[in-house]
Parts: C-alpha cells; structure tokens; sequence
C-alpha cells in the first residue's frame, strides 16, 4: 500500500512537472522566433530603404566632405554629370558597401529595439503595452547604439567607397585592405565617438516619434494598426525630427571618415567642428546638405519602419496559418 501511495505521488509529481517544463519550451521557441522574426524583417527594412535613397545619399556625402557650398541646383548638377560621365548605375556607387553595412546594422537596431522595449516593459510593469516616454526614448537610444557600436567600420568603408572613385577602391575588401596596410586599423574607427554621440538622439528621437504617433494614432481613430500610407507618414516625421537633430554631428563623421583620402587632418570632434565653422561657416558648414537630408531622411525612415511592421505582421500571420493547417 505504501508503495502505491509513493507511486501515485511520484505519477502526480511528473504530470506537475511537465505542464510547466512544457510550457517554458514553448515561451522560449516563441521568443527565439520573434528575436529571428525581427532581425528579418529590419534587414529588409534597411535594404528597402537605403536602396531607395542611395543616389540622394551619395550625393549628400559627397557635399558634407568637400567645402564646395551646397544648393539644389548644385546637387542636381552633381547628380546629372554623375550620370553622363558614369552611367545610370553609377548613381548607387557605394550601394554594395552599404548594403554590407546596412542590413546588420538595421537588423541588429531593429531586433535590439524589440528586446529593449520587452526589457524595459518588464522593468517598469508595461510587458505588452506602449512604453511611457522615457523608457521609449531610452529604447530607441539604446538600439542604435548597440547597432552602430557593431558595425561600425563597415559604416566608414561605405563613406570612403561614396567619395573616391571606382579606380581608388575596386571593392569592400579592397577599401578593407587599403586603408589597414596605409593608415593603420585605427583608421577603420575614425569618428566612431562622433558616431555614437549623433545615434543617441537619432535612433532615440526617430523611434520615440514613431511610436508615441503610432500611439496616438491608435487611441484617437480605435484602430490598433494604422494603414500603410499612415505608417509612411509617421516615419517620414520621425525621419525628420532625429536627422536634424543629430545632424552637425553627421557632418563632423563624415569629415573624420574621409579625411584620408581629402587631403584633411581632422582628428577630434571640436577641433574638426572648429574647422568647418572657420572655413564654411556654422549653417552652410555644419548643416551642409540638410535640406536634401529632409527629403532623403523622411522618406528612407518612413520606408524602413513601415517595411519592417508590415514584415512582422505578414511573418506572424504566415506563422499563424502553418500552425492552424497542422
């Protein structure tokens, strides 16, 4: 009888234990299943993006390095004897170098925002809510940080490869190589502290600004999901409000990032701001090529978020149907 007993309780222990084993596995194939889910989707989300913008962005670069005084017109000028010289496709010279940088760069941003925002939730008891406006801004700081902090040398390999021509740099590994054997390893770091300085307002700002529309979207219209056209608009805002904030010290990035081959000796943040100022002045130095920023950062932000939630969403619905036809 007494090993009956002790029979039923060790049945009773394991039918107990399993429940809970069974559903922890479940909790952890869910959440290994979005952090793969996110890191998809922000890939495409910056490929998407970047792409759509490339000949707008070289171009911008390709001002922020050189003391040449920036317009529309000149912009436009550049961009049409880029095209006569070098054809269609030399308009995404660079793209390539981009494309290496960009999709881990957005994944890593776009997952580590996911995670960020499921930390912090837990931290401040909002797990699967909108986060309040600090925890939301620090979210947002925290994933470009990380992100930028991963991949920065290839960031600075797509700034040289934007500004020299084909015959300077022949790929990737080229620009790798070239500048380790010429300028040293230290080089593939050059304005890496003005890099982190300018993403924590920008990632900070444009996640903050789309999710806190996104937001107010859902609670003034009673819809949980904004349209398409919707999700583009509250990107291109978001675009708009962390460019500009951040955007002197994209200048001073650049100017660091390039000084190799610009015949410049920029080696620290004031004293190439002091520089720029000096010869430019502070507007036409510092915040050379914004204009064209507001109208090729809207637009790549907006695409990037509204590629990226509408991934998710096609993701998780295709997840749902493969496990409903089971």
């Amino acid at each position: 009888m007494g090993n009956g007993v002790q029979e039923q309780r060790a049945s009773l222990t394991q039918g107990e234990v399993q429940p809970l084993a069974s559903s922890s596995q479940s909790e952890g194939l869910k959440h290994t299943r979005s952090v793969i889910n996110s890191l998809f989707s922000g890939a495409l989300a910056g490929a998407v993006a970047k792409t759509a913008v490339a000949p707008l962005d070289r171009t911008k670069i390709i001002f922020q390095v050189s003391s040449a005084r920036f317009s529309a017109k000149e912009a436009y000028r550049l961009i049409y004897r880029t095209y006569l010289k070098n054809g269609f496709l030399s308009l995404w010279r660079g793209n390539s170098a981009t494309m290496v940088r960009v999709i881990p760069y957005a994944a890593i941003q776009f997952c580590a925002h996911e995670q960020y925002k499921r930390l912090l939730g837990s931290y401040y008891g909002f797990q699967g809510k909108v986060l309040p406006p600090l925890p939301r801004l620090l979210a947002g700081s925290m994933a470009g940080t990380t992100a930028a902090m991963l991949t920065y040398p290839l960031d600075m390999v797509r700034a040289r490869m934007a500004v020299t021509p084909k015959e300077m740099y022949s790929n990737i590994l080229h620009v790798f190589v070239r500048i380790s054997r010429e300028e040293g390893l230290k080089t593939l770091f050059r304005g890496f502290t003005p890099t982190m300085l300018g993403v924590i307002p920008y990632a900070g700002l444009s996640f903050f600004t789309y999710e806190t529309l996104k937001k107010s979207h859902a609670e003034r219209s009673g819809r949980p999901q904004p349209y398409s056209y919707e999700r583009l608009a509250f990107g291109a805002c978001a675009g708009l409000i962390g460019q500009s904030a951040s955007y002197p010290l994209d200048v001073v990035r650049r100017r660091m990032q390039t000084a190799g081959v610009t015949g410049h000796t920029y080696g620290t943040i004031l004293g190439t701001m002091k520089e720029i100022v000096s010869e430019e002045g502070l507007v036409r130095g510092l915040y050379k090529g914004l204009s064209m920023n507001w109208v090729k950062g809207p637009i790549a932000v907006g695409i990037s978020f509204t590629t990226f939630d509408l991934t998710q969403i096609l993701l998780r619905k295709l997840h749902q149907m493969g496990y409903t036809g089971r």
